[in-house]
């Protein structure tokens, strides 16, 4: 009997996988200018305060030089106070810079959604290998808790729970809130790719080599796994994002003056008729932000996933 010809895990976490992710890279346009938009938005995140500097302004800086008291605190010059001083022009009443509360908005708002993204997904890759492998009373206990969990109304429940709080990091509550909802989708996912691996010839031969549980869920069911979890990953940061946004533009999410493009798109919607820039860059920077992350995790999914993605 011959266990080790089939002792490997499959590809859809391996190198073909992403050999794979690269010719589809070089061989899609949509997909590279996705890449780029987000790489672009991902450095915005992690570089706001020296990319803000540019502009020479901070995002609680007014500047009550550049709106007009007497027209009701709107902004002096064409396309909301675009001008070499102010980039992307000026906030109505306050004068704050646009440029900046853009920036710094989209370091509030991607923060949250990558920090509650990584809750998720590690929360829900533990429940959902532990769930398919273990099995019995383990996979009874796990399974009922992810229907608990996804019979909540959670958006309201989030509304609940922003609102009662008020002495509180407003970031982090955002982050544990989103994060405590998002779990049993990635955990179901990972329960019936870990279902169909476990049983796997090479998985078998693992076990009659002595492996124990750990080793064989470290080397050979996490690396089976990881695809669609990837793919599902870079599929539910757009939500992740919207979910800040809504949140945020309902008035529980993050305070000012901390910006955020929710709140920002919020504010934005009194003036949309009298200075429409203020409620079109952020709406913009958060569209095209949700469109890129959705188009690249279409292309992993279809890569990584394929029975998934056309499922």
């Amino acid at each position: 009997m011959t266990l080790t010809t089939t002792s490997s895990p499959p590809v859809s976490g391996g190198g073909g996988a992403w050999r794979a992710v690269r010719a589809e890279l070089r061989r899609r346009a949509s997909l590279k200018v996705s890449l780029a938009v987000v790489a672009f938005f991902a450095l915005m995140t992690v570089a706001a305060p020296l990319i803000s500097a540019l502009g020479g302004w901070g995002p609680e800086e007014f500047d009550k030089a550049a709106v007009d008291p007497y027209l009701g605190g709107l902004p002096i010059g064409p396309l909301g106070g675009v001008s070499a001083e102010h980039w992307l022009g000026v906030e109505p009443i306050t004068g704050r810079d646009l440029f900046a509360r853009v920036v710094h908005g989209a370091q509030v708002s991607l923060l949250i959604a990558f920090a509650a993204t990584a809750i998720v997904v590690a929360a829900g890759v533990a429940a959902g290998v532990a769930a398919g492998y273990f099995g019995g009373r383990t996979d009874t206990v796990l399974s009922r808790l992810m229907d608990l969990t996804m019979s909540f109304p959670s958006l309201i429940f989030m509304i609940a729970m922003m609102s009662v709080a008020r002495d509180v990091n407003r970031t982090l509550l955002m982050i544990l809130v989103i994060g405590l909802f998002g779990w049993p989708g990635v955990a179901r996912v990972v329960r019936g790719q870990t279902l169909s691996l476990k049983h796997r010839e090479y998985v078998d031969a693992a076990r009659v080599g002595g492996s124990g549980p750990w080793r064989i869920l470290a080397r050979d069911i996490l690396p089976g796994v990881a695809g669609p979890v990837i793919a599902y990953t870079t599929l539910m940061i757009p939500g992740m994002i919207a979910t800040e946004a809504a949140l945020s533009y309902l008035g529980v999410g993050v305070r000012p003056p901390t910006p955020s493009w929710g709140q920002m798109i919020a504010e934005g919607v009194a003036y949309y008729d009298t200075d429409p820039m203020y409620f079109l860059v952020p709406s913009v920077c958060l569209f095209l932000t949700v469109l890129a992350f959705t188009l690249l995790g279409d292309a992993l999914r279809d890569i990584l996933d394929p029975r998934g993605g056309r499922s």
